[in-house]
């Protein structure tokens, strides 16, 4: 056997440091500083999270027709999207197997292929290879057994497609939990069954640690404080749900899923498309179809509206708009934001496309708001004391409701506690329950 006939070694886990005292740094009311701040625990949280866990990648409809294509993340890999001539999905990584270069230079495109730029590689947008020039060099042998690299598993849910490097593991339903009912709300809400990812991505860099966002998403205690500013300018009434007289309850879901469940409130005021700051009169065709298809459950449904919900690690669904969070370093985020899309709603995509324009648009104050204060807490984690950071708020009324699933009330911690609970199993054990 030649060295060029050798086969190739097997791919091992991403490298993290051994010996973090994660045990000793997660309290159940409190967090260590340094878990926002330490590059190594950063390093580790990439081997044992990001590298292991279901991150979330794309939605189907970002690559509607066979051989689209899409560059997306998983942590700092950039991963290429890909739907075949079949129509299955797969998630490649954008390095060629010869030098290492990058083969997809464009955002988006339709190709059956990839060709690196540097010697010519080529490879089917299934990650085999198709050739390479000048075969002479390599013994006139016309093909490796050299692909691009790519992630193992890949699974969709409601047209969200997730990845995961571990070749096994729990499944995406499993990893969901009850977090897949809250996708299935939001579905729901569209007249055809599916949603569209079609209005485009903005990228927003914060200086922050990416568990300060995620902590974020569904911290009710925030809001009537940082927002505050747009809800008065907005004459908004979201400001109101988070309060102590609120209604409203923030729920630990299970696997570091959290949300803000909202209805409460809704159903209070009662009122259809009132979760959306609008009536039915404004918005008759989409009212319409609702009730056409669902009949005497679209009032319900109408009423509840879209859900607010934090999907471990990186998915974000506020009612009208998705985050993706893409951790680059210990103390670097991007945060990517759209406006979620119904099919078969134009009435209702123009108000929401509209609506996210303002709040985490270039010029949107919701987002800038929610950025000033990743930062600012990312520049006090930093200071010798105190060294530790409070979780207890709402824990001495948090109750188990009927599934199992802790609650609290609209401003509790309850969630976060979730996050760290979860966050802490999957760094001492490497793996979820």
């Amino acid at each position: 056997m030649t060295l060029a006939d050798a086969p190739l070694p097997p791919p091992v886990d991403a490298p993290g440091r051994a010996g973090i005292p994660y045990q000793d740094l997660i309290r159940p009311l409190q967090v260590h500083g340094s878990l926002y701040t330490d590059p190594a625990i950063f390093a580790d949280e990439l081997a044992k999270i990001w590298y292991r866990t279901w991150v979330y990648v794309g939605h189907v409809s970002e690559i509607a027709e066979p051989n689209d294509y899409v560059r997306k993340n998983i942590g700092p890999q950039d991963v290429v999207m890909t739907r075949d001539a079949a129509g299955e999905v797969h998630l490649l990584l954008n390095r060629c197997a010869h030098r290492g270069n990058l083969v997809c230079e464009a955002d988006s495109g339709n190709s059956s292929s990839f060709r690196c730029p540097y010697h010519g590689w080529t490879y089917r947008n299934t990650g085999e290879m198709v050739g390479y020039p000048l075969v002479q060099g390599y013994g006139g042998k016309k093909q490796f057994s050299l692909g691009l690299g790519r992630v193992p598993r890949v699974a969709v849910y409601q047209g969200f497609v997730f990845g995961s490097f571990a070749e096994e593991g729990p499944t995406l339903r499993e990893h969901l939990g009850e977090a897949a009912g809250e996708i299935d709300r939001l579905v729901r809400l569209s007249p055809e069954g599916e949603i569209e990812i079609s209005a485009g991505w903005l990228k927003h860099r914060a200086r922050a640690n990416w568990k300060l966002l995620a902590e974020n998403e569904t911290d009710g205690y925030h809001p009537q404080f940082v927002h505050s500013s747009i809800f008065s300018v907005a004459q908004s009434g979201i400001g109101a749900l988070y309060g102590d007289k609120s209604t409203a309850v923030t729920r630990a879901l299970g696997n570091g899923h959290s949300e803000n469940d909202l209805r409460p409130e809704f159903r209070r005021i009662g009122t259809p498309l009132g979760w959306f700051g609008t009536t039915e009169a404004r918005m008759p065709d989409y009212s319409a179809k609702m009730r056409s298809l669902h009949g005497d459950a679209a009032e319900e449904i109408l009423i509840d509206g879209g859900p607010h919900v934090m999907i471990f690690p990186n998915l974000f669904i506020a009612e009208i708009q998705m985050f993706a969070i893409q951790p680059l370093a210990a103390n670097l985020t991007v945060q990517h934001v759209t406006a979620v899309q119904f099919k078969g709603a134009p009435d209702m995509n123009r108000r929401m496309l509209q609506q996210c324009v303002g709040s985490v648009g270039p010029a949107g104050l919701l987002l800038a708001d929610d950025t000033e204060m990743y930062e600012r807490n990312q520049a006090g984690v930093a200071e010798l004391r105190p060294e530790w950071l409070d979780v207890r708020r709402g824990a001495h009324r948090e109750y188990v409701d009927e599934r199992g699933l802790t609650v609290g009330g609209a401003t509790d911690e309850t969630g976060m506690r979730g996050f760290w609970a979860h966050y802490k199993q999957l760094m001492t054990e490497g793996r979820a329950s």
